[in-house]
């Protein structure tokens, strides 16, 4: 988490504005529901009165017209609706740019911004009726405790405000002048008076705590409510005491006796300010000296009325702390990290990783049994260390899925289109990069089967389906890997049109005998579509290929299954962790190879008359059939025979093949490291890692090996993947 204050605000903006949107789409359904409406008026009102605190003026502005009409909507005289809702996004959206703007230290945003601004404040003042001025100075409990009063009231038409802040406050990155700078936005500082009476002396003065007060006249139109709200932010961190215009003299003889300072200090100064004249602060001192005799000068029921009115002030207020202590302490379970700061974590957990791995290679050639006892409890440590340090790094998809709700409501409008979105697996875990990086394809595919997936409400009642279209997103674990699914109950995809589209732009030639899943595998091709026109969502071309490298980019694997007239779904396969892994390592030639252990099934030996014999790709496994590939062909090794193979079965997915090596090394924790320019690209490798020994091992690619093992199965094709020399050559 940032330390600065403005980036500070930033990330909490973005938070309260994404629950904004997702309350404001869920009140669509539900327009009364009032923990919606206040949820998304508290976020209104806190993004205002930070905006304020701050100086963004264009944030409190505009936002403190949306929270009038949120207002409303919460005292129920404005009726939810779509159109409200649909304004109500726009605003959302515009607050995030003036959001963006005011941290970006731009004194007046873009012109377009600005004009947004405009045309959406005219909106948001349709809704808005003539408010009543009337009794907007002082709220009604200040007016009932006024009329049992027996006391007068004082001469003065300001409101009279009295701050004292917690020592703490400056610690907790308040600043106290700039409430006071906020307040001026209410209107005229009549006066300020600081104090300073607990100040210490100068060698026992802390710079990092707050020791100032202040009594403040304050000239507005502003309600009490409003007012309040300034100091919403140190509400628990300071002794706060607002006083309306002409209040009794009792409410004054009251405040002077709660505040810790000398009373006739700040008797004077309330005299010297105009709150009070010099006969009036006589009367409040001596009310206040007559209360305390218990000479209290109120008739029985006045007093009885008053009681109960201080017991429902009292009630509220303990409800409030209560409120607010459950709320700290569900956030003191949580801690906010800076993303870079769980990086730097990592990368010091994989060294530790290495380093441990080389220690006990060392152990184990000294062959001391006290060292190797030690070094094995240092790596079931180091285990527990790397999954507990990658288990910060782990996030749920849900929140990646929920953003789709909007999307899929502003594109169905856009295509006036009915689509419904359906979530599932929204508790599945993965690696925040891999969330932050899997947005983007995400979004494509998604906006692709809106438009050229689920069909029209005419089209799908002509085929007997539902009006409204169904897209779903499903999330869910297995073998290792996180599955994501974009599903839509739409038209399919049509073979013949993708043949026939990939014959022309000579993809491949009449002579290719291509499988279901390998025509559908031709839409992730460069400018490839089958769109009948462009439209400002898809069409062009430039889509799904960058979909494809994006998730190979993070070792991922994406897959089209279709049936024509019954929809398409979009799989994507992907790692759990783009940091450390669970290895198998095995020897082939002179080189180290690491299987991902996730996928490992198991190892067996390689039958003597296969092994003899030219080899034809595939054994009987039990009753089953399973293809192979020797990696010693895959990577170009040497041809010399080794005494005994080993195949190392493998799964991904619904997929199995074996994997001939020449030793089995076994089970390593891997640090995955980049690779170099000269291995990006080459399929069947997805990384490297440095081992006990310091050689460095290439981590192997099963989904794109397992791709091969089937295509030699299927189409007795042979060939490698990298010149060994260029392999070598980028390890080291």
């Amino acid at each position: 988490m940032s330390t600065n204050p403005q980036e500070m605000f930033l990330e909490e903006a973005t938070e309260l504005l994404q629950g904004m949107e997702d309350a404001l789409l869920d009140l669509e359904n539900m327009p009364g529901n009032e923990d919606l409406i206040n949820a998304i008026f508290r976020a209104a009102h806190t993004i205002k009165g930070t905006g304020g605190v701050f100086g963004f003026d264009h944030v409190e502005a505009f936002t403190h017209v949306a929270e009038s009409v949120l207002d409303k909507v919460r005292d129920g005289e404005i009726e939810v609706d779509a159109s409200l809702v649909a304004v109500l996004l726009k605003c959302r959206d515009h607050i995030e740019k003036l959001v963006e703007s005011a941290v970006a230290d731009e004194e007046i945003p873009a012109d377009d911004v600005m004009e947004n601004d405009a045309e959406l404040i005219a909106e948001l003042e349709v809704y808005l009726n003539e408010v009543s001025t009337a009794d907007s100075d002082i709220s009604v409990l200040d007016v009932a405790l006024d009329k049992v009063d027996g006391t007068s009231t004082v001469e003065t038409d300001n409101w009279h405000i009295s701050l004292r802040f917690d020592h703490e406050v400056l610690q907790n990155g308040m600043d106290p002048l700039s409430f006071l700078r906020y307040l001026k936005r209410l209107g005229s500082l009549v006066s300020v008076t600081t104090i300073n009476d607990n100040l210490p002396a100068l060698s026992e003065l802390d710079p990092e705590l707050c020791y100032l007060g202040f009594e403040i006249d304050l000239q507005s139109e502003s309600s009490k409510e409003e007012i309040e709200q300034v100091f919403e932010f140190v509400r628990d961190m300071s002794q706060i005491h607002i006083l309306p215009p002409q209040a009794n003299i009792s409410r004054y003889a009251q405040m002077i006796d709660e505040l810790p300072d000398d009373e006739k200090l700040v008797g004077e100064i309330l005299v010297a300010s105009g709150a009070l004249t010099r006969n009036e602060l006589d009367q409040a001192l001596s009310y206040q000296q007559e209360t305390e005799e218990g000479e209290i000068p109120l008739i029985g029921d006045v007093l009885v009325e008053e009681k109960r009115i201080q017991k429902e002030i009292v009630d509220i207020a303990l409800q409030k702390q209560t409120k607010a202590k459950e709320q700290n302490s569900n956030a003191s379970r949580s801690l906010r990290v800076d993303s870079d700061k769980l990086d730097k974590l990592i990368n010091l957990v994989g060294e530790l990783v290495i380093s441990g791995a080389t220690t006990n290679l060392q152990a184990q050639r000294l062959d001391d049994e006290q060292l190797l006892e030690s070094t094995s409890q240092m790596s079931r440590l180091v285990e527990e260390i790397r999954d507990n340090a990658l288990t910060l790094r782990m996030v749920q998809i849900g929140e990646t899925f929920k953003r789709f709700q909007r999307v899929v409501r502003d594109v169905s409008k856009e295509l006036d289109k009915n689509i419904i979105l359906e979530i599932s697996g929204a508790e599945t875990e993965l690696d925040k990069t891999v969330v932050e990086k899997i947005g983007d394809p995400l979004m494509h595919l998604v906006r692709n089967a809106m438009d050229h997936g689920i069909e029209s409400s005419s089209e799908r009642s002509a085929s007997a389906k539902t009006e409204a279209g169904i897209l779903k997103l499903n999330a869910y674990h297995d073998s290792g890997s996180i599955i994501i699914e974009v599903i839509d109950d739409g038209k399919g995809l049509s073979k013949e049109r993708i043949l026939a589209k990939a014959l022309q732009k000579n993809i491949i030639d009449s002579t290719n005998n291509l499988t279901d899943k390998e025509i559908y595998r031709l839409i992730f091709e460069p400018g490839f579509s089958t769109a009948e026109k462009v439209t400002n969502l898809s069409g062009r071309g430039v889509g799904m290929d960058v979909v494809r490298r994006n998730i190979e980019a993070l070792r991922g694997t994406v897959d089209v299954d279709s049936v024509a007239g019954e929809g398409t779904t979009v799989s994507i396969r992907l790692p759990l962790t783009l940091a450390i892994i669970d290895g198998f390592l095995v020897g082939v030639d002179e080189a180290s190879y690491v299987i991902p252990l996730d996928s490992v099934i198991e190892c067996i030996e390689l039958d003597e008359q296969e092994r003899q014999s030219a080899g034809q790709g595939y054994i009987n496994l039990r009753g089953e059939v399973l293809p192979y590939i020797r990696l010693r062909e895959v990577f170009d090794g040497s041809d010399k025979q080794p005494e005994r193979e080993s195949i190392v079965v493998v799964q991904y997915g619904t997929q199995r093949a074996g994997f001939v090596v020449d030793e089995l090394l076994g089970e390593l924790q891997a640090v995955i490291k980049p690779m170099g320019k000269i291995l990006q690209g080459v399929k069947g490798i997805s990384g490297t890692t440095i081992l006990g020994t310091g050689n460095v091992a290439v981590i192997l690619d099963v989904y794109n090996l397992l791709q091969r093992t089937t295509d030699q199965l299927v189409h007795h094709t042979h060939g490698s993947l990298a010149n060994s020399a260029a392999v070598q050559a980028s390890l080291h």
